[in-house]
């Protein structure tokens, strides 16, 4: 992890837990397919520097389809269908924003901007959703939120649905603005995502702090 991450989680690969996590995801490798490939599972902090940081959206744990996970909550890669969820938050942005959705799910954009696509669990086993849960993962991810939640500058934290909801803990929300919302899957999108319009809200944020803002829209190729 050759960021300006590094020395603020170095403390993180001694503990006790870390080995114990990565002897589980190689042993899992071994016996089948895990997803996000090995060289992208820290995507999100290659992508997006330390110091970068402006707005924090927090998934659950990685896509389990051949193909769709590479490191970035909510994102595929070129050429990879666009998932439900994805569409739905392209729906809002549209809505949202005015912008009409690209043809593609990959949101290397948004990281390279300092937003930062930090997925809870940064594994799992192929075509079985949560299996990497309670593992580890989650002690790692929270000290990033935590470190996130140390910048003075005011940072966006995007929370949708009730896990990620359950992270405000970790936010001093006096200092930083939180943005919470139903999850953008078909299942719930419909009880309050739609119409929360969490794009132009993050960029009010941002802009009140005499930040500079995302924009938010894709290229369409």
């Amino acid at each position: 992890m050759l960021t300006d991450w590094n020395p603020l989680l170095r403390q993180q690969f001694v503990e006790p837990y870390w080995a114990e996590l990565q002897g589980f995801v190689q042993q899992e490798r071994k016996i089948g397919f895990v997803y996000p490939p090995e060289e992208d599972v820290y995507a999100a902090l290659h992508l997006t520097a330390y110091t970068d940081v402006k707005v924090l959206i927090l998934g659950q744990d990685p896509y389990h389809g051949e193909g769709q996970a590479h490191g970035l909550c909510f994102s595929v890669r070129r050429g990879v269908q666009v998932p439900p969820s994805l569409q739905n938050i392209y729906k809002e942005m549209q809505s949202d924003l005015g912008l009409a959705p690209p043809s593609h799910g990959n949101l290397e954009s948004w990281a390279s901007q300092g937003v930062l696509l930090l997925n809870a669990v940064l594994t799992v086993r192929a075509s079985n959703a949560g299996s990497h849960r309670n593992r580890g993962w989650e002690t790692f991810t929270d000290q990033i939120i935590r470190l996130v939640n140390n910048k003075k500058d005011r940072v966006v934290f995007i929370l949708w649905g009730a896990f990620a909801q359950k992270k405000k803990s970790l936010i001093d929300s006096d200092r930083h603005y939180v943005i919470e919302a139903p999850h953008p899957s078909p299942l719930s999108a419909h009880r309050g995502f739609f119409g929360s319009r969490p794009f132009s809200r993050a960029n009010a944020a941002l802009l009140e702090a005499g930040r500079s803002v995302i924009d938010w829209s894709l290229p369409h190729r």
